[in-house]
């Protein structure tokens, strides 16, 4: 008789979290390729997608949530705008404003409708109480990691 053997779920660590970040971004990775868009474009589109819908956004201000969403450096973030600029999803307006544009806002509206239903097959029958759990415990662990990748910048 054979007996089935379990693996025991690991406590959760940087590698747990590591593998679930790559997982995850595989997936959006695949859906993105096919738009012609890389995952640092999409970061920063959503920052832009996301704001007063008709509204520019500071420039600086915009680098600055790249940079603190990707922990790249801010001249790295600069040209992330610039390409997104140059493909046309967002316009430049003065040398201190940007703003999406109608192409920029479908191109985040078509990626964010393709991955929904990924994002929902991959947490479906998770509890919600589990889902809380593991967000208060990972937003938790962002603070304390941005605070010391904070205090290395000092």
């Amino acid at each position: 008789m054979t007996t089935a053997t379990t693996t025991p779920t690991p406590p959760l660590n940087p590698r747990v979290i590591a593998l679930a970040h790559y997982a995850s971004r595989a997936l959006l990775e695949n859906v993105l390729a096919r738009h012609g868009v890389t995952f640092q474009q999409s970061v920063t589109l959503r920052l832009v997608a996301v704001a007063d819908a008709d509204a520019p956004v500071e420039r600086e201000h915009l680098v600055g949530g790249v940079v603190g969403a990707l922990k790249i450096d801010a001249a790295d973030a600069h040209s992330v705008v610039d390409e997104l600029i140059t493909a046309g999803a967002l316009v430049a307006q003065g040398p201190s404003l940007v703003r999406i544009t109608d192409a920029g806002r479908e191109l985040y509206e078509r990626t964010s409708t393709e991955t929904a239903p990924i994002t929902a097959r991959v947490y479906a029958g998770i509890p919600a109480e589990d889902l809380a759990v593991a967000g208060r415990v990972l937003s938790l662990i962002t603070e304390r990691a941005d605070a010391e990748f904070a205090a290395l910048a000092q």
